[in-house]
């Protein structure tokens, strides 16, 4: 559709200078005008006249009864017609059939793909688990999100760099040396791995502010046990580092597992203890900058004349912060990538605090500030419960996932017991369904999980896309090679859906400019739905005609390269038969 706006927006702006005007708007800026109207009936395409009636001085019904007559003679347009205001533009159905279909059979999996971003690099920062604690679902959203964002901008031809930031450092760490060398031994973590590690997690947690429900007392000398365990550990202590390390390797090797099961890879693993000697520098920056105050002990930049609340740099005792370490990690990050973006994917609740370090960067003289980029989403609770590792209260994602899988697998063996690779398919549908359900709203949206609605196969779901583009592989493989003929529009299902596929590249870059992957699993859902309609309604290989038959087949074709291009923008896998 961009080809065609573009072809439109030039007549039209044409048509506008006739008219007289002043001045007359760029064909970009018409471009950007022109909608798509709520029904079939209202075309393809509208224009609002009302934006225009300042610049020509004329009434909107009369702007478009003139601009009707400037779209005659250009090869897209079928008709224009002059409504209420508005100037509505129907596409030509051969225009469609031959253009369309033409490009996406040219650039095959490069179709929806841009050059945008040639040139440039993007650094996205997402996923960034905490060692020692297992992937639950709230870890759903910066992972998916940010994986998503990262397969758009490399569709539209950036070089980007996918950076896990692991929460490898902090007091925590303490807290685990402890409640391993207090209740643990090397073959209990072995043989349960990060599970174990939890488990002795939250047992300490429990055991320093005390669990009335458990009946165990609180013990805050635990507490100054772990600060001294973790500061042994910050001076270097062989043991405790040891410990620290083996922790991480067996974190790595859980989260591998998900990743793996999602098809993402990161390019670096450089967690928050990669910058611990990295800070003093931009703290001794601030300072020369003379931006670093002391309040009440502590080091803070005052961000009060930009109504924000004071960034804090250093504790009392002159232990660094979230912040300290992010700027560290952005200067090194711009020093090594030379980003022309940094993306952040993390909650909403972090978003003061991305605005703060964000504006201590601008602050410090950093000119590259604007390219820094947080992307905030919604919240995950369960059935309404706060998620929270310390207490216990989580859904971890691997057993998401296995409801997932084992639901598909059930399903499967009743209506297809005898497909071939049945565990690889029940996985990427079981793990398909999880990441659909969870990408199909608004990424600042907060959500509530509920398990019965993510297994929930039937209606708009992952389960349903997938077998959707299924069903355009069965349709190709009996079809054959293409068997030639005259292509011609005979359908009304062929045309909408020829025209939900038109606009694929415009959808991602919406999602682009939006940071908003929804956009592409709703439109995979017009495809889908548009699909079928045709698929029930306009008989493809049964068709007599030989001519009609080839149309068909060739906008089958058409649908399963678009769908298959979309998939991976979304973290979706594409399985030929289910």
């Amino acid at each position: 559709m961009l080809t065609m706006k573009k072809e439109i927006a030039a007549a039209l702006a044409d048509g506008i200078a006739k008219l007289g005007a002043p001045t007359v708007p760029e064909a970009a800026e018409i471009a950007a005008m022109l909608e798509y109207p709520p029904e079939e009936s209202m075309g393809d395409l509208a224009l609002p006249c009302f934006k225009l009636s300042r610049t020509l001085r004329r009434a909107p019904v009369q702007i478009a009864a003139a601009l009707a007559d400037a779209l005659a003679d250009v090869a897209c347009v079928q008709k224009a017609e002059a409504v209420n205001g508005y100037l509505n533009i129907t596409i030509a159905g051969q225009y469609l059939l031959d253009r369309v279909l033409a490009d996406i059979f040219a650039k095959g999996e490069k179709y929806g793909a841009s050059d945008m971003g040639k040139g440039k690099t993007v650094v996205l920062d997402y996923s960034s688990p905490n060692v020692a604690k297992p992937f639950h679902i709230g870890h759903l959203g910066t992972t998916v999100i940010g994986h998503s964002l990262k397969k758009l901008h490399e569709f539209a031809g950036y070089g980007c760099v996918g950076i896990n930031y692991l929460g490898d450092w902090g007091t925590q760490f303490g807290k685990l040396i402890v409640a391993y060398k207090k209740w643990g031994n090397r073959e209990m973590i072995e043989q349960g791995g990060i599970d174990k590690l939890v488990e002795l997690y939250v047992q300490i947690n429990n055991a320093i502010s005390g669990n009335e429900e458990k009946c165990i007392p609180a013990d805050p000398a635990l507490g100054d046990e772990a600060r001294a365990e973790f500061h042994k550990l910050e001076q270097g202590d062989e043991e405790n580092l040891a410990l620290w390390r083996w922790f991480i390797d067996i974190s790595l090797a859980e989260y591998e597992k998900t990743y793996k099961q999602l098809g993402i890879e990161f390019d670096s693993y450089k967690g928050e203890s990669f910058y611990t000697d990295k800070m003093p520098a931009q703290v001794q920056k601030l300072r020369d900058q003379g931006l670093l105050k002391i309040d009440d002990g502590a080091s803070i930049v005052d961000l009060e004349p930009y109504g924000m609340p004071p960034c804090l740099i250093l504790k009392r005792d002159g232990s660094t912060l979230y912040p300290t370490r992010d700027i560290a990690a952005a200067v090194y990050r711009k020093e090594t990538y030379d980003f022309d973006k940094a993306i952040y994917v993390t909650s909403a609740g972090q978003s003061l605090h991305f605005a703060q370090w964000f504006k201590v960067v601008e602050l410090m003289g950093y000119e590259w500030f604007d390219q820094l980029v947080h992307v905030p989403y919604g919240t995950v609770s369960i059935n309404g419960a706060k998620l929270a590792t310390r207490t216990g209260n989580v859904v971890l994602l691997k057993d998401l996932f296995k409801a997932a899988i084992d639901e598909v697998a059930a399903i499967m063996e009743q209506k297809n017991p005898n497909i071939e690779n049945k565990a690889e398919v029940a996985e990427a549908v079981g793990v398909g369904a999880i990441v659909f359900y969870y990408l199909s709203n608004s990424r600042i949206k907060d959500i509530n999980f509920v398990m019965e609605d993510a297994l929930n196969f039937d209606g708009n779901t992952g389960p349903y896309v997938q077998y959707t583009y299924a069903r355009t592989c069965a349709v190709l493989r009996k079809a054959g090679e293409d068997e030639g003929g005259t292509l011609k529009i005979t359908a009304p299902e062929e045309g909408t859906l020829l025209k939900t596929l038109a606009r694929f590249p415009e959808k991602v870059l919406s999602a682009i400019a939006d940071y908003e992957p929804s956009v592409i699993t709703r439109y995979i859902l017009e495809v889908a739905a548009a699909f079928n309609r045709f698929y029930h309604s306009c008989p493809i290989l049964g068709s007599e005609d030989a001519d009609v038959r080839a149309t068909r087949v060739a906008i089958t074709r058409a649908a399963n390269i678009v769908l298959g291009n979309a998939f991976p923008l979304i973290c979706l896998k594409k399985m030929e038969k289910i």
